[in-house]
């Protein structure tokens, strides 16, 4: 049981706090509840762009990662379709040192042009290096607007194309940051070992006087059901073919998501699950085969992805997966191993729960689902699913017209 204390500025920052007395070190956690399904259509890849400007100069600090690492401290973020997340760890008795300069990057960042320069060239070649020129590093370029239609998951967290980040002005950065990165539209965690009062007098002194801003009102279109199956094939400079596969599933705040999550480890966590045993190991079909969720707030993808062993027809290859959601649904799942990955679940939370950081950024996250204190009930949630509620959901989600298969050909 993970205890948290939470309050609101009259800016409307949201912070979360976890008393942990063990540790020297301090982690502080920043969620921007902004994702690229809040960019326009036409100028994408922004949440993933000021992923790399909030490291490029505030308004009064220019270089962010000089004072931090003087101060013993490490950094990091992440951006994803959903949100975008910054955070430190760093000695207990420098957390002011964070949060002077989370503070002041959620102020304003210094926005010169060297800086968007820079961070534009880095975003533009990790666009190259990631998704052109590595081999099927455009799936989910591919694989997205094939499955969305309408949703703004239709593209990925890099952006539609290169072209959005070279044309973008400063003009354009300004206006996503202050529709975006406010108090307002933040929730700031911290763990470590503080008193609580600390903890209000600290939080206020540095973001107490940043003010609210007019958020962009998120208007999101929900994707209209498919009705009708989808395919793509396309044929790269690839070593071997790839089969990927997805299916329509429903959202994290679902209760179908904890039996979605379990179908897909059955599937595939492990050396002992379905796909490896039956597709890999006896009958070696796929050098790799995987099966996971996306896990997004809005409804998600359940994610088939694998590449046929030398010699297999790709499509030959799918057919034996598509009989293993076939064999699954018809002859049930056994209570071993169900209770299996269940197990396996429990234990990856109560590890995961150990680290500090993931205390910070977990309760951050969960808090913006509803409250921070779901993070105490998900192994509750899981344990409680049963082998027909699995069924069922396979059966809605592993319907021929709920698919979209991308069949990506290596050039012989």
């Amino acid at each position: 049981m993970i205890k948290f204390e939470k309050f609101t500025l009259n800016n409307g920052l949201k912070v979360i706090f976890h008393q942990d007395k063990d540790t020297p070190i301090a982690a502080v956690n920043v969620l921007y509840n902004v994702g690229a399904k809040d960019e326009d259509p036409d100028k994408t890849g922004f949440a993933h762009l000021f992923e790399h400007l909030m490291f490029g100069g505030s308004i009064n600090i220019p270089n962010y990662d000089k004072p931090l690492q003087e101060a013993g401290g490490s950094s990091n973020a992440f951006t994803n379709n959903d949100i975008t997340n910054y955070y430190e760890t760093l000695p207990k008795d420098n957390l002011e040192t964070a949060l002077w300069l989370e503070s002041d990057r959620m102020l304003s960042l210094a926005f010169t042009e060297k800086s968007l320069e820079v961070q534009r060239k880095v975003v533009i070649e990790e666009f190259k290096q990631n998704y052109l020129n590595k081999p099927y590093g455009d799936f989910w370029l591919l694989m997205r607007p094939l499955a969305y239609k309408v949703h703004p998951y239709k593209w990925a967290t890099i952006g539609k194309e290169i072209s959005h980040i070279e044309n973008a002005t400063m003009q354009d950065v300004k206006k996503f940051f202050y529709e975006h990165y406010a108090p307002n539209n933040a929730i700031l965690s911290i763990a470590g070992n503080f008193e609580l009062n600390y903890i209000k007098d600290t939080v206020e002194k540095w973001f107490g006087d940043i003010e609210k801003r007019n958020i962009k009102k998120r208007n999101i279109p929900a994707e209209p059901e498919q009705t009708e199956a989808r395919t793509l094939t396309v044929e790269r400079n690839v070593p071997v073919d790839a089969w990927y596969k997805t299916y329509h599933m429903c959202g994290r705040l679902h209760p179908d998501f904890y039996a979605a999550d379990l179908l897909s480890d059955i599937l595939s966590n492990g050396e002992s699950s379905r796909l490896f045993q039956n597709l890999i190991k006896k009958n070696p079909v796929f050098s790799t085969l995987d099966a996971y969720i996306s896990g997004s707030i809005d409804p998600g993808l359940f994610i088939f992805s694998g590449k046929p062993s030398e010699d297999t027809d790709v499509k030959e290859a799918e057919q034996l997966v598509m009989k293993e959601t076939e064999n699954l649904i018809k002859n049930g799942i056994f209570e071993r191993e169900l209770q299996k990955v269940k197990n396996k679940i429990e234990s990856r939370f109560i590890f995961s729960e150990t680290d500090i950081l993931n205390k910070a950024a977990d309760s951050a996250f969960y808090e913006l689902l509803g409250d921070a204190n779901y993070i105490n009930e998900e192994t509750v949630k899981y344990a409680k699913v049963n082998s027909e509620h699995i069924l069922d959901v396979a059966k809605r989600i592993f319907r021929p017209e709920n698919g979209n298969t991308l069949y990506y050909k290596s050039i012989k």
